[in-house]
């Protein structure tokens, strides 16, 4: 009978474990994808601006490298978002549950009744 209930308890823990798991890396992944939004809506507003500095001064746009500009605003906007994409990766990386082994279980206590 305990091992039944061992058993049963087991199967229960892996269970809650697997669905807070899947939580985690749901809102991580929420996370990210809000992170991704808001460093894309950080680029337009800053070649937005970038363009009306210009745009104020007198300078034309057939003049510029508008393809420079950019890569410079994209990269210099991109560099938060980089660590904090590599800590959420490694974060999903690490979220894993072991899926309990029943058998072995059995076979264990199996072993420990004859031996």
């Amino acid at each position: 009978m305990g091992q039944l209930v061992s058993d049963v308890t087991s199967i229960l823990n892996y269970r809650d474990a697997k669905k807070e798991a899947e939580n985690e890396r749901q809102k991580i992944l929420a996370d990210m994808a809000e992170d991704e939004k808001e460093k894309t809506n950080l680029v337009k507003k800053t070649l937005a601006t970038q363009r009306a500095k210009y745009g104020a001064s007198g300078v034309s746009g057939s003049s510029l490298s508008t393809g420079a500009v950019l890569k410079r605003l994209k990269t210099e906007t991109e560099e938060p978002y980089k660590e904090k994409r590599k800590s959420n990766v490694s974060k999903l990386k690490k979220i894993s549950v072991s899926k309990p082994n029943l058998l072995q279980s059995i076979l264990d206590k199996f072993e420990d009744l004859i031996g």
